[in-house]
C-alpha cells in the first residue's frame, strides 16, 4: 500500500471549482506508467499531470485521462506550472522549456494586478479534412444538421492534442447539446480516436471572441471536458486561416464551460500567420488528498 498526494487546482480561472481541474502529482519520480494511469482513474479529473526530470527541457510532463496517456494538456501545464510556482519550486525562473510528447516548448510565467499568469507555446498546427456526413455528426452531439454552420469548414486541428472543430451557428445550440460520445469512433472514421469541440463566434462575454465547448473522446473515459487549453489554442490557427483574414498576428478571447458550471477563459496569442500558436491562462489551488496504491 503506497499512499500518493495528489493537488487539486483548477485551471482557466482564479475561481475555485470553475475553470477545469486537473490532478497534479509533485513526487513523480519512481512512479511507473501504470501508477500514473491508475492514480488519475482513481482521482477522475479529465487529466493529471506528473513532473519528471528531463534531460532535454527544464521539466518533463506526462499527462493522462481516466483512459490513456495525453500528448499535451492545456490545464494541466497550467496547474503543473502554477503549483511549481507557488510551492517555490521554480525559484525566481519565469522562463522554462518543458519536455512533452508533443515535444519541447516553451513557457512564460507573468504576473498581473498579483495574479499568476502561464503563456505556453503549443505545437505547430494542423489540420485534416473531416469527410463524413454532417447529418451523422450532428446526431450524436443531440443537434440537427442545421445546427452546424457549413459556411465555414469541420475539420480536425491539432496544436498537440487533434480534436475535430465543428462550427455551430447560434449560441443556444450548446444549450441542447447532449453528447453521446460512444457513437463518435463511428462517425469519425478518419480519426476514432479523436474528441470533439464545437464552437461558434456568439459569445456570452462581450469581451470573448469565441464560445466552445468540449466532449472527450470515449477512450479518455470522461464527458466533458470543461475548459480546453489545448483546442482553444487549434481554434486560434483555424480562425487565422478561415475567419480572421490576413491578419499576420493577434489575440482571441475564449470562453467555454458556462454550460456545466465550470466558466473559464483562454487567452489565445497567434502569430507567424497563424504558425505560431500560444495560450494564456492562471489556475487556483482547491484542495489536496491522498490516493492509496
Amino acid at each position: 500500500m503506497q499512499n500518493i498526494k495528489v493537488y487539486h487546482y483548477d485551471a482557466f480561472s482564479s475561481i475555485p471549482n470553475k475553470g477545469n481541474p486537473a490532478g497534479v502529482v509533485l513526487d513523480s519520480e519512481g512512479l511507473t506508467e501504470q501508477q500514473m494511469q491508475e492514480i488519475t482513474a482513481k482521482v477522475g479529473f479529465n487529466e493529471t499531470a506528473f513532473p519528471l526530470k528531463s534531460n532535454q527541457a527544464d521539466l518533463r510532463i506526462r499527462y493522462f485521462t481516466p483512459g490513456h496517456e495525453m500528448n499535451l494538456c492545456g490545464h494541466g501545464t497550467m496547474a503543473l506550472l502554477y503549483a511549481l510556482k507557488t510551492k517555490g519550486m521554480l525559484g525566481d525562473k519565469k522562463e522554462l522549456t518543458i519536455e512533452t510528447k508533443a515535444g519541447v516548448l516553451p513557457i512564460r510565467i507573468t504576473e498581473d494586478s498579483g495574479e499568476l499568469y502561464m503563456k505556453m507555446r503549443q505545437a505547430s498546427p494542423q489540420f485534416e479534412a473531416f469527410k463524413g456526413s454532417l447529418e451523422d455528426l450532428a446526431r450524436p452531439l443531440g443537434l440537427e444538421p442545421g445546427d452546424i454552420d457549413q459556411t465555414l469548414p469541420t475539420m480536425y486541428g491539432s496544436t498537440g492534442t487533434w480534436t475535430l472543430l465543428v462550427p455551430i451557428t447560434s449560441l443556444d445550440a450548446f444549450t441542447r447539446m447532449q453528447p453521446d460520445n460512444k457513437r463518435f469512433p463511428e462517425v469519425l472514421k478518419e480519426m476514432p480516436r479523436s474528441s470533439i469541440h464545437p464552437f461558434c463566434l456568439e459569445t456570452n462575454d462581450p469581451e470573448a471572441h469565441m464560445h466552445a465547448r468540449h466532449f472527450s473522446s470515449p477512450f479518455s473515459g470522461t464527458i466533458e471536458d470543461p475548459v480546453t487549453g489545448t483546442a482553444s489554442g487549434v481554434m486560434g490557427a483555424y480562425y487565422s486561416r478561415y475567419i480572421g483574414g490576413q491578419a499576420p498576428s493577434f489575440e482571441l478571447l475564449i470562453e467555454q464551460g458556462q454550460e456545466i458550471g465550470r466558466d473559464g477563459r483562454v487567452r489565445v496569442s497567434v502569430s507567424d500567420n497563424g504558425n505560431t500558436i500560444e495560450v494564456t491562462g492562471n489556475a487556483v489551488y482547491v484542495n489536496e488528498f491522498d490516493v492509496t496504491l
